[in-house]
């Protein structure tokens, strides 16, 4: 190869660069494909926001008119709540998959690996889960209300608030406890509020020398004055047992749940006072010793 050769082939164009001829009707075309794509995404972009924010605004808008329309019904508040939170949470899930369709994002995938997702979910949090279907049930079920004294899951006391996952109960001492729907649930429940009254239960011991049949008498009229205790039913004072001291008596006045410790603290004051007033003997226990070596002599 000669030099003029040389010369010649250094000035040959780069071969990919033959393929876009150096003209400004090209430099053109670049521009208008570039412009022509981010005007079809830019659109798709304002088109998924216009189609989150309308449908945002629907879903506000059903569950609204939702909830007017349970609460016409007296539907139950917390119940209300379960129920706009989960059509709250599976109309989103639509609409953003919607939003994906729209962008060309094959929803199919996408669902299953929801699915995936939600079923991993679902065995990680076993127990919030059951936590959340046990309080539907006692919402549905009803077997106590915000504001009834109850017992269960270990907890007495009177109850401020049914959770999601957890129902609020304030002790008689004045402690706020939460207790997970699901051992409530599972547990015996005892709501002392649901009867119009209840029964305070106290003993009243006796000396084996005093007139059980007056003692008796004697609670009967004193128990009656004592307030907020109901006449019918009437107060039951009966022999409840016998012990070395002398016999027993069960002192039962029926009274509202809400008088109840007034009517117990009452009830045992009335008990000590009428007794010392009547002169009835104390109880008392008394114990022999023998000395086997004193009596052989």
């Amino acid at each position: 190869m000669n030099t003029q050769e040389i010369a010649n082939s250094a000035f040959e164009p780069i071969p990919f660069l033959l393929q876009i001829p150096a003209t400004p009707s090209n430099f053109q075309g670049i521009i208008d494909t570039v412009l022509k794509v981010v005007t079809e995404v830019g659109l798709k972009i304002v088109g998924a926001i216009v189609l989150w924010f309308v449908g945002r605004w629907l879903i506000q808008l059903a569950l609204r008119l939702m909830s007017r329309a349970l609460r016409s019904k007296a539907i139950d508040p917390t119940l209300l709540t379960y129920l706009k939170s989960t059509i709250a949470v599976t109309l989103n899930v639509i609409l953003v998959v919607a939003i994906l369709g729209f962008f060309g994002i094959e929803t199919t995938s996408f669902a299953a690996l929801l699915a995936a997702a939600g079923i991993a979910i679902g065995a990680a949090w076993s127990g919030l889960l059951a936590n959340f279907a046990a309080g539907a049930f006692l919402i549905i079920l009803r077997p106590f209300k915000v504001g009834d004294f109850i017992c269960g899951g270990g907890v007495t006391g009177t109850v401020k608030e049914i959770g999601l996952f957890v129902t609020a109960i304030d002790t008689p001492d004045n402690v706020l406890t939460f207790v997970g729907n699901n051992k409530l649930f599972a547990d015996n429940i005892q709501n002392f509020s649901a009867n119009p009254y209840r029964r305070v239960e106290l003993v009243a011991q006796l000396d084996r020398t005093a007139d059980h049949q007056a003692a008796i008498e004697l609670l009967k009229q004193k128990l009656r004055t004592i307030p907020n205790v109901l006449g019918d039913p009437a107060p039951d004072v009966e022999i409840l047992e016998f012990n070395l001291v002398g016999p027993v008596l069960a002192v039962r006045p029926y009274c509202n749940n809400d008088h109840y410790w007034q009517v117990y603290f009452d009830t045992n004051r009335l008990i000590r006072e009428s007794f010392g007033e009547a002169g009835f003997p104390a109880p008392e226990q008394r114990y022999a010793i023998r000395n086997e070596a004193a009596m052989a002599l």
